[in-house]
């Protein structure tokens, strides 16, 4: 019976918080070192503005609760002219704690319907720009009274994500209520009807950016009438009449910026578009299959227009409107930004391009479309690469999350692709993901760690985290007290763990202790930290001197709180693993015994074997056999139904995985080394699933269904069971065939002792009739058994030497022979044979 320690891969996950750290600054006095008590209250107020400045705000508004002064800098105008409120929950409660500081707030991003509701407690009237995503339930009228309170607003963004309960009612509101409106953005809108456009046209002069993104229908003949647009974006829209948008929108007079990306405009619009507008610049159509599919179309014929798509060479395209720049570089967003020569013009375009590839880019990557490696390889991981350096923090965030999307291709099964991932590292791109990671914007170091854990299922690309110093970063950031970020965090640590070159790293960080506290501290309302954190501890707990310290740290208490309480199958399969992991190392530290006396775990891990996920069923199988090693966790498994469970669980397994079998038959074989444990598996009615286990074609499972079958067969009662439910042609089957040495000479030994004659007088009790028809049914069976018993042995041993053992009984023979035989699995089991040699 051998102790397993699994492990398992991480899935992918999302945000991350590092906060900057300063140098401590070192004075020397007359050569001398002297301690100085700092008195941070005396520094000057410009000084603690900075300082404040680059915290978030979160710990803003703590520093700002420690004293007089620092309350009154706390809410300083400059500290507060934007606000992120998508890591939290805001209530109205939440709100107006905050009004007093929001007075001269100008930037709003948000996270759901509830945060929309609580928008106008704020009392932020002189707000500029608001962004919201998850407003799939945000309702026209929650809008309508937002842009009612806000009418100073410029800029309006709802998505990526689809906006199902707004209407063209609410864009009609929008327009009479926001006339200095310069940017609209709205995602997933069913249908944009001629009379919000209208209204538009009509009350926002000055409104030059518009996008319906992934909409269901948008008036076209409306839309060409908004003579004040620079930029349009209709990407993903369904719906759309080409023919129509040809003929109407190249003639709008100031329209510089078109993205149609996919939908399926074909190549005569974009021709007509490129050759007949006078002011478009720039026209992106990535991923419109129907333009792609067109071989007789030539992209470059249009001088001075610009056409992104998936056949052009994007960043050369881009590289042609920086005619300033002599030297461009492989970075042309990093070009721009560093010339000398500022064209305001030229800033509105390439911001907007920025804009919109990260939309359309991770849209794509979502969609997780065949036949795009080569896009992906050549221009796509760069791109996105290159728009991580962007100075717009959304951009950066989509760029970030659009890597972490684009390498995955199994989410179910958390594989990547192997050459996205490299491509990303042989570009830089780790170096940037923990820079990312270190800001102190908490939405970029979420979608930062995201990428960098999903990247870090590959081994390359997880050896090269932990050499920039990944892990440390990643240890920091799942003590963020935002809970998206932590969740993250501790992703990047399940995944890197997976490699055993990193777990003492992770240790040596703070990691283990960092996981641990993530469990106490999202105990309720967190089910993707919590399963993140436990499958890295239960990663962390394979490894002998990790998971003393995992136990050391709290780590029982916390998994098995877990197992006990969380209703969530993820976590529960992973806490189970973790605390079969902690109970596989019983030869070396006590942590076996130690979660076998917390309070309620052994209870709770029963309770696991009848989950209807068999993941949780499999895990918590594999703790209980684990535990099983233990005396005393072995009888208490058995008080708490722990037979009753497994005979049930075996018996429910036969179309299972060969996971969850080897594991259901482990955990029988472990408690049935009791006597007592052994006359209740069988009372039970244990016998025929193992049996039936012992016919899988799995080896491990022969293995355990085997060394099962084997302690049962010590008790006669079992023994006959056995022979009377077929047992013994399974286990010949298994002495004869089966390829793993292990299972072969443990059906020996049960075949051994099933026939050392005490069955015979077990079976004599009963009428007449019955031990005659016994008699010759043993007989029958006993001649199988002991022919390949002898054909084994002589396997390993020779003739000679069998047949002088033989002479007394089968198991001394056996036993004797084992002694020579070349069997190295079956060292740690020589000690067992022996002892139960002598009870008999």
């Amino acid at each position: 019976m051998s102790r397993r320690v699994r492990r398992k891969v991480a899935r992918k996950g999302k945000e991350k918080v590092v906060l900057p750290c300063y140098p401590e600054i070192e004075e020397e006095v007359s050569g001398s070192v002297q301690n100085w008590i700092v008195d941070w209250t005396s520094l000057p107020d410009d000084t603690v503005i900075q300082l404040f400045s680059c915290l978030n705000y979160r710990d803003r508004a703590s520093l700002s609760s420690t004293c007089k002064t620092w309350r009154v800098l706390g809410i300083s105008p400059c500290l507060w002219t934007s606000l992120d409120l998508r890591a939290h929950k805001c209530n109205d409660a939440m709100a107006a704690s905050l009004a007093a500081r929001c007075v001269n707030l100008q930037k709003l991003r948000f996270r759901g319907a509830e945060s929309a509701d609580a928008i106008l407690h704020l009392q932020a009237r002189n707000l500029r720009e608001i962004s919201g995503d998850y407003c799939r339930k945000i309702t026209d009228a929650t809008l309508s009274v937002i842009v009612a309170r806000h009418e100073a607003l410029e800029s309006l963004q709802l998505g990526p994500d689809f906006c199902e309960r707004i209407s063209s009612d609410a864009i009609k509101a929008i327009a009479i209520c926001c006339p200095k409106l310069k940017k609209l953005r709205l995602s997933g809108i069913r249908d944009v009807h001629a009379d919000a456009i209208i209204a538009l046209t009509k009350h926002c002069q000055n409104l030059t950016d518009i996008g319906f993104i992934d909409c269901l229908n948008i008036d076209e003949m409306a839309l060409g009438n908004v003579l004040s647009v620079r930029f349009l974006s209709v990407a993903g829209t369904s719906n759309m009449k080409w023919g129509v948008v040809s003929h109407l929108w190249h003639k709008l007079p100031n329209l510089t910026g078109l993205d149609v990306s996919r939908t399926d405009i074909g190549s005569a619009a974009v021709s007509r578009l490129l050759s007949s507008s006078q002011s478009l610049k720039v026209l992106c159509a990535l991923n419109c299959p129907v333009l792609e599919e067109d071989t007789n179309f030539a992209p470059r014929k249009y001088k001075n227009k610009l056409l992104l798509a998936r056949f052009t060479e994007i960043m050369k395209e881009i590289a042609f409107l920086l005619v300033d720049i002599t030297k461009k570089g492989k970075n042309v967003f990093l070009d721009w930004r560093n010339s000398k020569n500022k064209d305001k013009n030229l800033d509105d375009i390439m911001t907007w391009i920025e804009w919109i590839l990260s939309h359309t880019l991770l849209r794509i990557a979502e969609s997780n479309q065949q036949g795009l490696d080569v896009f992906w390889l050549k221009q796509g991981a760069s791109l996105l690469l290159n728009l991580m350096q962007s100075s717009q923090e959304d951009v950066q965030e989509r760029a970030a999350t659009g890597l972490a999307t684009f390498v995955v291709i199994d989410d179910e099964n958390a594989s990547i692709d192997c050459g996205r991932a490299e491509a990303v590292m042989r570009d830089g791109g780790i170096c940037l993901l923990l820079n990312l990671a270190k800001s102190w914007r908490e939405g970029l170091q979420s979608e930062a760690a995201k990428a960098i854990a999903n990247l870090s299922v590959n081994a390359n690309v997880a050896k090269a985290v932990a050499e920039e110093g990944g892990i440390n970063i990643l240890a920091g950031l799942a003590r963020s007290m935002n809970r998206l970020v932590a969740e993250e965090a501790a992703g990047g640590l399940w995944n890197l763990s997976v490699g055993e070159e990193h777990k003492g790293a992770i240790a040596e960080a703070g990691g283990v202790k960092a996981l641990v506290d993530l469990i106490f501290k999202w105990s309720s309302g967190g089910d993707g930290v919590l399963e993140r954190a436990a499958g890295a501890l239960a990663n962390l707990a394979a490894d002998d001197k990790c998971s003393t310290e995992v136990a050391v740290a709290g780590g029982v208490q916390a998994l098995v709180m877990l197992a006990r309480n969380c209703k969530f199958e993820g976590v529960q399969e992973q806490a189970a693993r973790a605390l079969a992991n902690l109970a596989a190392h019983g030869d070396s530290n006590s942590n076996n015994a130690a979660v076998g006396q917390e309070a309620g775990a052994l209870e709770a891990l029963v309770q696991l074997t009848q989950s209807p996920h068999e993941g949780v069923r499999q895990e918590a199988a594999g703790a209980l056999w684990n535990l099983s090693f233990d005396d005393r966790n072995r009888e208490a498994i058995a008080a708490a139904g722990g037979v009753e469970a497994l005979v049930a669980l075996a018996q429910g397994c036969s179309n299972a995985s060969p996971g969850l079998q080897e594991r259901a038959a482990g955990a029988l074989w472990g408690l049935s080394v009791s006597e007592a444990n052994s006359i209740a598996i069988g009372r039970e009615g244990g016998v025929v699933p193992l049996i039936a286990l012992a016919r899988s074609e799995a080896a491990d499972v022969h293995e355990t269904a085997a060394g099962a079958l084997w302690n049962l067969a010590f008790n006669p009662g079992n023994a006959l069971r056995i022979v009377e439910e077929g047992g013994v042609p399974a286990l010949v089957n298994l002495c004869s065939s089966s390829v793993s040495k292990m299972a072969r000479f443990m059906a020996a030994l049960a075949l051994a002792y099933m026939f050392d004659g005490r069955m015979d007088e077990f079976a004599l009790i009963g009428t007449s009739s019955e031990s005659i028809s016994k008699s010759v049914s043993l007989d029958g069976s006993r001649r199988m058994a002991l022919k390949h018993i002898e054909a084994f042995v002589l396997t390993f041993s020779d003739q000679q030497t069998f047949s002088a053992a033989a002479a007394s009984s089968a198991p001394a023979a056996l036993a004797q022979v084992t002694e020579g035989a070349r069997i190295q699995e079956a060292g740690h089991l020589r000690c067992r044979f022996s002892l139960s040699l002598w009870l008999c």
